[in-house]
Order: C-alpha cells, then sequence, then structure tokens
C-alpha cells in the first residue's frame, strides 16, 4: 500500500510499508479523523446560505469567534427579510454587487450577547440588542466627515464582497454595531429599528416635516418606516399607495391619511384634487419608474423627490421638461447614517409603533419558504421574520 494524504502521524508519501506498519498508521488516522471531526463538531453551527438562483440549504460551518478587542459574539434571536435579500436571493445580485454562491445573507437582525472582547464597554453578555449591520473603518475621507454609510472600506451584513450574513446561529460584530434595547422592546422591534432607522434618515434628508404634506410611493417595510418616522416628526398629511391590500390595510391602521391602490385608482388625480398646490415631497420607495414619473407629476415647484426604492434595472427616466420646470431636487438615499439610536427611541417612547408590520413568521428551517413567501408577495406579506428559537 502507498500512502498519499496521511494525517500527522501518518507515514511519509510514496513510502512502503510492512502489513503491520500500516495497521498501526490507519490505527493512528482513524482516532485523529474521529478526534478532528468531534471537535469540528464542538466548534459549528448552523447556516442558511444561498446555494444558486431560488437556492437555499442549511449548511454546519465554522462558528465564529472574537479575534478583536472591540468585539462581541451574538447569538441570533430574530431576522427581518428584507427585500434586498431577496434580491440576491431571485437574482444572485443587486448592480454590481454579485453573490459568489455558497453565501449567508440577512441583515435585519436582533440577538443576545454571549461574549465580549476585553476592549468593550457598550454592551456585556447577556444583553439584549439591535444589530446595526454596517461596520465601517472610521478612518477614510467618508468616515471622517460623518458619511460612514459610504465609507471607502465598508463592510456590511449579507452584502457579497463584504460580509456574510446574519442568518446564521452566531455572528461576531463590533461594538459599535451593537445597541442594547430597552427592556419593553421585544426582539421583533429590535431587528425592524433597522428599515425604520433608514425612513427616519429619509426623512431627515427631505423636507421640514411640520405643516408638510407628501407621498410615498410603495407601502412595503420601507414605504412604512418612512410613513411612521414622517408623522412622528410631525408631518400633516401623508398620501400612500401600494397595489396589495394587506399593505395598504396596514398602512392606514398605522397612520396614513390616505391610501391608493395604483391598480385602481388613478392615483395622480385623486391626490391632486385633494392638493391642488401639489405635495412638498414624495418618497419613491418600490423602484418603479412608473412611480418615478407618478412622483414628478405630484410634485410642487421646488418639491423634493427622495429616492429610497431599489430598483431592478439600472437607469432611472427622468421627464427633463417638469423636472426643469418644477425645479425639483432629487435626493438619492444609500442605507441610513447615524439614525438607529433615534429609531430605538422612537419604539422605546412608544412615538412608533413597528409590531404590525412583523404578518409572518417562520422557524430559522423553513427560511426558504419566508424567501419564497417575500418574493411572491403571499399573504400580503409586510414583513417576514425568522425565529431561531
Amino acid at each position: 500500500m502507498i500512502w498519499y494524504l496521511p494525517f500527522k502521524h501518518g507515514p511519509p508519501a510514496f513510502v512502503q510499508y510492512s502489513p503491520q506498519q500500516e495497521l498501526f498508521f490507519s490505527f493512528t488516522d482513524f482516532i485523529e479523523r474521529i478526534t478532528f471531526a468531534w471537535i469540528i463538531n464542538l466548534t459549528s453551527m448552523k447556516a442558511m446560505m444561498l446555494t444558486g438562483i431560488r437556492k437555499m440549504e442549511m449548511m454546519n460551518i465554522p462558528e465564529p469567534a472574537i479575534s478583536d478587542d472591540h468585539e462581541v459574539k451574538i447569538r441570533m434571536e430574530v431576522v427581518g427579510v428584507c427585500g434586498s435579500d431577496v434580491h440576491y436571493y431571485l437574482r444572485g445580485k443587486i448592480g454590481s454587487q454579485v453573490v459568489k454562491y455558497p453565501f449567508t445573507v440577512g441583515h435585519e437582525g436582533a440577538g443576545t450577547v454571549i461574549e465580549t472582547g476585553p476592549a468593550v464597554t457598550r454592551v456585556k453578555s447577556g444583553d439584549r440588542i439591535a444589530i446595526e449591520p454596517a461596520m465601517p473603518c472610521w478612518e477614510c475621507d467618508q468616515c471622517r466627515t460623518g458619511r460612514h454609510h459610504t465609507c471607502r472600506k465598508l463592510r456590511f451584513l449579507g452584502c457579497p464582497g463584504q460580509a456574510e450574513g446574519c442568518l446564521a446561529e452566531y455572528i461576531v460584530m463590533p461594538e459599535t454595531s451593537c445597541f442594547p434595547i430597552a427592556a419593553g422592546l421585544a426582539f421583533d422591534e429590535a431587528a425592524i429599528s433597522e428599515p425604520l432607522a433608514i425612513g427616519v434618515y429619509a426623512v431627515r434628508k427631505s423636507v421640514s416635516m411640520p405643516y408638510s404634506r407628501i407621498a410615498v410611493l410603495g407601502s412595503g417595510p420601507i414605504g412604512m418606516s418612512v410613513m411612521l418616522a414622517a408623522k412622528a416628526a410631525g408631518c400633516e398629511k401623508v398620501y400612500i399607495t401600494d397595489r396589495i391590500e394587506e399593505r395598504l390595510r396596514c398602512a392606514k391602521e398605522s397612520g396614513a391619511d390616505w391610501t391608493g391602490n395604483i391598480d385602481k385608482d388613478d392615483i395622480t388625480s385623486l391626490i391632486l384634487q385633494s392638493e391642488p398646490l401639489m405635495l412638498d415631497a414624495v418618497f419613491e420607495c418600490c423602484g418603479k419608474q412608473e412611480a418615478m414619473y407618478q412622483a414628478f407629476e405630484l410634485l410642487k415647484p421646488g418639491g423634493k423627490l427622495v429616492i429610497v426604492g431599489i430598483p431592478e434595472f439600472d437607469h432611472w427616466l427622468v421627464p427633463a421638461d417638469i423636472s426643469r420646470r418644477k425645479e425639483i431636487t432629487v435626493q438619492n438615499i444609500r442605507r441610513q447614517v447615524d439614525c438607529v439610536e433615534p429609531a430605538l427611541h422612537y419604539l422605546s417612547e412608544g412615538k412608533i409603533k413597528v409590531a404590525a408590520m412583523a404578518t409572518h413568521r417562520f422557524l430559522f428551517k423553513d427560511t426558504r419558504e419566508a424567501f419564497e413567501t417575500v418574493a411572491e408577495y403571499r399573504g400580503g406579506v409586510m414583513k417576514a421574520m425568522i425565529d431561531f428559537r
């Protein structure tokens, strides 16, 4: 017999041995393999990973360990399925960010701290936390000017080429991404604080909210987050649209002043009947070209278009004449910056309630079903939540 791939105690490759020697080495290798498998089993965890277009599998991967004094190890409790997660699931990419399989998505999460590095001061073992998925360098030109959401070296949970996502039993994050939550807040609310923070940021980047009249085009989780944040900031009237009746009902019950179904109503005419002077701001939250055209029709001269939705195409078409004559300002939104704490404050103070957004629940093992539910808009889904226990 010739040995080709010996373990540590196996005989050198390409050397001939007696049957007795071979038996000894075989037994030694067997013990080493059993020990190795036992160690791996003790330090592995389950992660739900994308393996192809519309394919997903539960895999055993090494459990992460703290490697920096400022890191925190977290046991995941709940994860919300985001529209961007579903983009990766259905198409394997968003723009230039392309998945290399296998890959773990997920970035709307909440969990329990189980270990901290020696220099961590923000949280301690046992704390319940909301997780900010962005991990900036804090040193580049963008970070130094307060734009750490566009950090040159940004790592973001579940973003291809940057970091694996949080659809795993454990993750390790820098302490700057860990936010303790109030005793009265549920893990669901902590996880939904991530999209809510985007809504808070979008509203801050728009117009002064008191006395303003706005439209939110798209009543999914991001549109709902914008509507809730606008109302909390003092917006006088919010018009919101969608094509899913259950979402419109949820928006109305959560504080929207007017709802319209784009498949049934002449949205522009109906809103302009009530608002002949037109609107101060329109938030595009569905990533659809028709919503872009609609926004320019609804905006008053000097109004502001805030683009929050993620389109499936590469180029927006903008009506040059009306946008120029009305002197419309266009503001793109890239995630959020410094709005997690304000979002959590709104929640803990009861000024914003998001419990109604968690419309569907799934066990961790049924994550693929959750993604299919969101992808197909089954049951009027607003937000699918994945429970780890």
